[in-house]
């Protein structure tokens, strides 16, 4: 594999984990940008952090599952 690869997987990791503290420590900054703010639109703010955390989940899945099979 080549070391872009493992940088591509590593960075899945890491916003993976970012986006998880996140949700958990409900950082008013992190869910007032544009982006954050239309899915707290569609699901209310408690709705945005348990998606933010399922993001954050799935992300550090396939960073794991991409660095153990590919």
């Amino acid at each position: 594999m080549e070391p872009s690869e493992y940088f591509i997987l590593a960075l899945f990791v890491g916003l993976g984990l970012f986006s998880i503290v996140a949700a958990v420590f409900n950082f008013d900054w992190y869910f007032q940008t544009s982006g954050a703010m239309t899915f707290v639109k569609w699901l209310g703010r408690p709705g945005a952090r348990i998606f933010y955390a399922l993001l954050g989940c799935g992300l550090i899945a396939c960073g794991v599952l991409g660095l153990l099979y590919w």
